[in-house]
């Protein structure tokens, strides 16, 4: 029993010892710890006050640097605008001194002119006196001894110098008329440029003559669609390898050229793709109709005209006058004039620009009433083109009086570039207006959408709108147009007036 409690107690005091002991081991680790922070903490807080002194003695050492650089600059910039100074000090002295010679000059001038002003007063006293004795001594004034000696010159020396007034007019005259010959040479000389008249027709290379088929279409649908929307006929003959259009509008014969030719690219030929392809040909007329008003002015020179005016002289690209096209002939009369300025001493840009847009109211002259030069004025006037300008263009047609020397320039150049041996053809002209009327008549009835002439004149096409006019309108209206074509206009056989109504309905199915 003794025993048992002796060896509880020795138990529990080695679990007590053992406790103890422990705590103590912990006590004594954490002390040590924490001496080693703090040692550490103390050794940085050593460190950085080192730190500190070092960067605020560079930061010292870098501020005198800083303030002696900054009082060498200023002494260097005192010392230059102290040279500066010097500088301006000198040139004013020089100014002045030579403000001061210049007085002097100027006094010196003025006693001068003072001199010379009473020298020329006692000049004229004297010259009234000697004129005064004169006319004592003759008896005669001045005026009236001026007109004796005159009278007596003129009787002794008058037909001498009547011979001699008419030697000099009638040299004067060959030599002007020489020299006037002279230059005209020389400026048809310098531009000796090729003409050729334009013709009616146009030609289509195919590939193979078996597309003729495919473009006439079944029971010719496709080639009365093609020549229905470019108003031309279509010319497919045996000729191999080619297939002719027709039609006295160069334009029309250029769009239906380059419909075609899509076409036949594309190799889909039918109706609806022939109208697609022709209002594509147009958009692509209208661009080679800016394109060529642009390289017109370019090539003479010209780089102010207004964009809208351009676009008016492009399409002189495909209007001719007797066969002779207007855009070429315009750039022509342009060089001419611009040599002949030169000669003449006149304005070359205005002389240019006048030969250029001379026949720029040929452009809209089926659109508007009156003369391509009275339309042409118009247009001019409405884009505030120099007054200069309107006065050289306006007398090519000697319609206005000459009002400047560029006027005469451009007539002269006008009928230079119109009489080169080939460049006009009135016949052909005289056969292209009456084309032209033959479809002004037609379309003057109300209820026509287009006419086309076509077959050299001898037939006329007319489309007319399905909704304004019946069956039996269609007909009279025929009457009608050719009656009025009988009694306005010359023509050899007989004109065939073909008048189409065609209601066409489109429906999709969804």
């Amino acid at each position: 029993m003794n025993l048992s409690i002796a060896a509880i107690f020795g138990a529990l005091f080695l679990v007590v010892a053992a406790g103890a002991g422990g705590y103590f081991l912990r006590q004594l680790i954490v002390q040590q710890r924490k001496n080693s922070i703090e040692a550490r903490l103390k050794k940085l807080i050593e460190d950085s006050r080192a730190e500190a002194k070092e960067i605020l003695l560079d930061a010292k050492d870098k501020a005198v640097k800083t303030l002696e650089e900054a009082k060498n600059e200023e002494r260097a910039r005192i010392v230059e605008l102290k040279r500066t100074e010097d500088r301006i000090v000198r040139r004013e002295e020089t100014l002045d001194k030579k403000i001061s010679g210049l007085e002097e000059k100027e006094r010196e001038l003025q006693e001068k002119i003072e001199r010379v002003k009473s020298i020329k007063q006692e000049i004229e006293l004297l010259k009234e006196k000697a004129i005064a004795e004169l006319e004592r001594v003759s008896g005669l004034s001045g005026e009236a001894a001026k007109e004796e000696l005159f009278k007596k010159i003129e009787k002794q020396y008058g037909d001498d110098l009547a011979k001699h007034m008419r030697k000099l007019e009638e040299a004067g005259m060959d030599e002007l008329e020489q020299k006037a010959k002279n230059i005209l040479t020389t400026v048809i000389q310098r531009l000796a440029s090729s003409t050729a008249s334009e013709v009616t027709t146009t030609t289509v290379a195919i590939p193979s003559d078996d597309l003729k088929g495919k473009i006439i279409g079944r029971e010719g649908r496709n080639i009365r669609a093609l020549e229905r929307a470019a108003g031309v006929e279509i010319i497919v003959d045996d000729t191999p390898g080619a297939i002719v259009i027709s039609g006295f509008d160069p334009v029309r014969r250029h769009i239906a050229k380059n419909a075609l030719e899509n076409l036949i690219l594309d190799g889909r030929i039918q109706p609806a793709r022939i109208e697609e392809a022709v209002d594509k040909a147009r958009e692509s007329i209208e661009k080679q109709v800016r394109e060529a008003g642009e390289a017109a002015a370019f090539e003479i020179g010209c780089f102010d005209l207004d964009p809208r005016l351009l676009n008016l002289l492009g399409r002189l690209k495909f209007r001719t006058s007797y066969g002779q096209n207007v855009l070429m002939h315009s750039v022509e009369m342009a060089h001419m004039a611009a040599m002949l300025a030169t000669e003449l001493g006149a304005d070359i840009q205005i002389a240019k620009k006048g030969a250029l847009l001379h026949d720029i109211g040929k452009a809209v002259d089926h659109e508007i009433q009156g003369t391509h030069v009275e339309i042409g004025r118009r247009i001019l006037e409405k884009f505030n083109v120099d007054k200069r300008l309107i006065q050289a263009m306006q007398s090519h047609h000697e319609e206005y009086p000459y009002e400047t020397i560029e006027s005469v320039i451009v007539q002269t150049v006008d009928a230079i570039s119109a009489s080169r041996p080939g460049a006009r053809r009135d016949s052909v002209e005289n056969y292209l207006k009456r084309l032209q009327d033959l479809e002004n008549i037609a379309n003057s009835f109300e209820g026509v959408e287009k006419s086309y002439a076509i077959q050299a004149g001898r037939e006329i096409r007319i489309f007319v709108a399905p909704d304004k006019i019946s069956d039996l309108e269609a007909k009279q209206l025929a009457r009608n147009i050719a009656e009025r074509v009988q009694n306005e206009l010359k023509y050899p056989g007989e004109i065939k007036v073909h008048l189409i109504r065609e209601l066409r309905v489109v429906e999709y199915a969804k």
